[in-house]
């Protein structure tokens, strides 16, 4: 066969190829619920989506919650919004040093003091909900 093989051009015949097909018709509420299963399968191909569920093989449904990718995009927006506030915090810091009188420096830097335990409170109160959101959606309690 590999005599023959060499002057012969096109696709490598399979072992076991499969050539038995069926039709199934669906009505439209059977189909937009089959469309709808499809697509939470993530299974490249309907026939590998018909045969794994005909057979019984264990396929995964991966949804994508927009609410999660929402969630971490606001949480690393504030990650960026905190480094910012830290650099701001420095160059405030040494304009109040060299502009002011010590006493007016030190009051502006108690009012500075004090909006910046209200940041870290906010802080600790994301930290919280971080963790409580992780622990209702995590993936590995489903």
């Amino acid at each position: 066969m590999t005599e023959k093989r060499k002057n012969r051009t096109g696709r490598i015949p399979k072992n076991d190829p499969a050539v038995f097909r069926y039709t199934v018709r669906f009505n439209e509420e059977e189909h937009n619920r089959f469309l709808l299963m499809f697509e939470r399968s993530g299974v490249s191909a309907r026939s590998v989506f018909i045969k794994a569920h005909f057979f019984g093989l264990p396929f995964r449904v991966l949804t994508e919650d927009k609410n999660l990718v929402e969630y971490y995009t606001r949480l690393s927006s504030f990650h960026a919004q905190y480094r910012a506030v830290g650099n701001n915090y420095n160059q405030v810091v040494k304009e109040l040093k060299s502009h002011f009188s010590e006493k007016k420096a030190m009051a502006l830097l108690y009012k500075l003091e004090k909006c910046t335990l209200e940041l870290v409170a906010i802080s600790h109160d994301i930290v919280q909900l971080t963790k409580d959101f992780e622990a209702r959606w995590s993936q590995k309690s489903v």
